[in-house]
């Protein structure tokens, strides 16, 4: 990855000066299976929706800066009021706001890698302290004990559910014994929430625990990942908060629109959801069925692999067959892993026959070496 030049490291804040721009490390490909994208789309009839929307909205004005009207649709699926509810300019906006309202010098962030590598990064940024709680290294599940331990000197705690990249959901239970003990706030990312099966969402807690925030997006069962639109339901005085610090009019009135023709139209989504989830059990019952793969079961849209020579893997899927994928190899806890994102049947298809294909090449080629 690109590092900052001598210069900038000279004038950037001194916390500042060994940080990295975020390398997604992507290559156009025939078949992206990197960036877990709902790879179906929009369905037609709420596309044709969203367009006779975007056509009516004027674009020469500012947009409602706290994207009131999306607000209320969305606390009224939720079963909230709009002053539970803060819109941001994807979940990583609402994540940033929440270390930079929260966070600082003096505070902790409590994490549980492997995962998301956002909520360290803007720790950093605001100069909070990580304390890492590491996943137990075979099941990726984490470690509760030492959690519940962490989160009472905690100001933050960040939970996901289900966990990217690992795919597993936080137990509510658990959920709620951080919630009791932490004096901080606990956020649960549910980005791929959707994909989880009903009942897992930590959303029925927060009547209970008024320290609790649950983040969802619109990028991932929703297919909106190019409009950016994340929200946060939470106590009235915890958005209340969010809402003092966050940047002027960051939902732009095109993401407002579409947005909000994608919630009161979220209905349509359920047979691609749906088809989406059953493509994950072929996925990975297919990638566990290759000699010398290791896969983990997942509630998101996206199976975690291992196997040996992973990186090399990645880059003969993409450089032989234009199939991208992410690596994870790099990554603390996940050596030798990559992560791939549950598409239509047939780019399923063209990555399970790709990398069955390498697999066994590259077994081969690791035989005939010994013998050399």
């Amino acid at each position: 990855m690109a590092q900052l030049s001598d210069r900038m490291r000279e004038l950037v804040q001194p916390h500042l000066r060994d940080l990295e721009p975020y390398d997604p490390n992507f290559t156009p490909t025939r078949v992206n299976l990197s960036a877990n994208e709902n790879t179906y789309g929009v369905p037609a009839t709420v596309r044709a929706a969203m367009d006779e929307a975007l056509a009516a909205t004027p674009t020469n004005r500012y947009p409602d800066p706290m994207s009131n009207e999306l607000r209320d649709a969305l606390a009224a699926w939720h079963g909230v009021r709009r002053e539970n509810v803060i819109v941001g300019n994807g979940g990583d906006e609402l994540l940033y706001n929440l270390v930079l309202a929260f966070g600082g010098p003096g505070r902790t962030l409590v994490n549980v890698p492997p995962c998301f590598s956002e909520y360290a990064f803007f720790a950093s940024l605001a100069q909070t302290r990580v304390v890492d709680v590491w996943r137990d290294s075979e099941t990726f599940l984490p470690n509760e004990e030492t959690l519940v331990a962490a989160a009472r000197e905690a100001s933050l705690v960040v939970l996901t559910s289900p966990n990217n990249p690992t795919g597993d959901v936080a137990p509510l239970t658990l959920v709620r014994r951080v919630c009791e003990v932490c004096p901080g706030l606990v956020l649960v990312d549910e980005a791929y929430g959707e994909f989880a099966e009903e009942g897992a969402s930590a959303e029925a807690l927060l009547a209970e625990c008024d320290n609790l925030l649950v983040l969802h997006t619109l990028s991932k069962a929703f297919a909106l990942a190019g409009a950016r639109c994340g929200y946060v339901i939470a106590a009235p005085d915890v958005v209340d908060a969010l809402a003092a610090v966050r940047q002027i009019y960051s939902v732009n009135v095109l993401t407002q629109a579409a947005a909000l023709v994608a919630v009161e139209r979220r209905e349509e989504f359920s047979p691609v959801v749906a088809q989406i989830r059953a493509e994950r059990t072929r996925l990975f019952e297919a990638l566990s069925r290759i000699e010398g793969v290791r896969a983990w079961p997942s509630e998101g849209n996206f199976v975690l692999v291992r196997m040996a020579r992973a990186s090399r893997v990645r880059e003969r899927l993409r450089d032989e067959y234009s199939i991208l994928v992410r690596d994870f190899s790099y990554a603390p806890g996940l050596a030798d892993c990559l992560r791939i994102t549950v598409g239509t049947p047939e780019e399923n298809g063209a990555v399970i026959d790709a990398l069955a294909a390498l697999v066994a090449d590259g077994a081969a080629a690791e035989e005939g070496d010994a013998n050399d």
